[in-house]
């Protein structure tokens, strides 16, 4: 069983709405959704934080939960009318999930597009995420920790994400990076 069954089965169980849960757990309705979808696996703290909502330990959430290790999967190929997930950060700032099958990959790759004068909200991932970005067209300033770099199309980027970072156009044109980040999450 996956995590994603097996926090449906325990939520019908508890007769809990997806938001009553979110409710009670503090983990947003979509990021309860994606998980009980197996879009997405969720971290240590919002596995945590269900649990606690749900009035069960974590070793009872992860009951009869198993590595799925299967043979190999065939190389995924993303043609261009293949429909991808976008999310927001603000009005300035959006990005595109450049895969599927999420809970299959070990690294997250997007596509990141910052208007002009915009920003991304600032992130900081769990020790040991590592993040990479390429820039396809413009120009942006990353803000990792206390430091920042500015970095022209065709510049790269490659640092710990656990360390508090942001990216932010200040020109006059969108901003398009390709933004790898591993392990996968949302």
């Amino acid at each position: 069983m996956l995590i994603g069954k097996r926090l449906k089965e325990l939520r019908e169980k508890n007769k809990m709405s997806l938001t009553d849960l979110s409710q009670k757990s503090g983990v947003q309705i979509a990021t309860l959704s994606r998980i009980e979808n197996m879009k997405m696996t969720g971290t240590l703290e919002s596995h945590l934080n269900i649990a606690k909502a749900l009035s069960v330990d974590l070793v009872e959430l992860y009951d009869n939960l198993k590595n799925d290790e299967q043979k190999a999967e065939p190389p995924h190929v993303n043609k261009p009318q293949t429909s991808v997930e976008s999310f927001t950060y603000n009005d300035r700032a959006s990005y595109e999930i450049l895969t599927s099958q999420l809970l299959k990959k070990k690294m997250l790759p997007i596509i990141l597009r910052i208007e002009p004068d915009g920003k991304t909200n600032t992130e900081q991932n769990p020790s040991g995420s590592e993040r990479f970005i390429f820039i396809l067209e413009g120009e942006v300033t990353a803000y990792i920790g206390k430091e920042h770099y500015a970095l022209k199309t065709n510049s790269s980027l490659y640092f710990d994400a656990s360390v508090e970072h942001h990216f932010e156009n200040k020109g006059k044109k969108a901003v398009k990076v390709i933004s790898v980040i591993t392990p996968v999450m949302l």
